[in-house]
């Protein structure tokens, strides 16, 4: 299993995202068939974790991002998976409009357009921690029932 839980969590979000913007109803009911499968290899895969049928090496993948911290600064994440969750969820929804800009980037102000390209590295900074932060929730969940029986 290539995915973790947190990019579990994010697809999730984003299949909800599209279901939020979109009328057409084949597309919808492809979402919904998107969405019940990911919200089943979710269950699964935190029952496959808590049962210790992954690896605990592999309950993370860290982004490792590369990238000049220098004013990119991105607040900690931290919190219970619930919580980082919703972050990510609203992370998600920040992305998605900020990305609608980009589609008519010709029509935005040029004084405008280093800003929204700024804020989409910085928002997907955010994204790739909330990702890893819940990933390392469900680490340490493991670790720690691991560690007491």
């Amino acid at each position: 299993m290539a995915e973790t839980l947190g990019m579990l969590c994010d697809q999730l979000t984003i299949i909800k995202l599209k279901q939020f913007h979109t009328e057409d109803d084949e597309r919808l009911k492809s979402l919904s068939v998107q969405a019940a499968r990911l919200q089943e290899e979710i269950d699964t895969y935190i029952s496959n974790a808590i049962d210790g049928n992954i690896a605990p090496e592999k309950l993370s993948f860290t982004a490792n991002k590369v990238f000049k911290k220098e004013g990119n600064k991105v607040e900690d994440i931290s919190g219970s998976i619930g919580q980082v969750f919703y972050e990510l969820a609203n992370v998600n929804c920040e992305l998605w409009h900020q990305q609608e800009n980009v589609y008519d980037f010709e029509k935005v102000p040029v004084d405008q357009k280093d800003q929204i390209v700024k804020q989409l590295a910085i928002l997907n900074l955010k994204r790739n921690k909330c990702i890893e932060a819940i990933d390392k929730q469900l680490s340490a969940l493991v670790l720690s029932k691991k560690q007491n029986l």
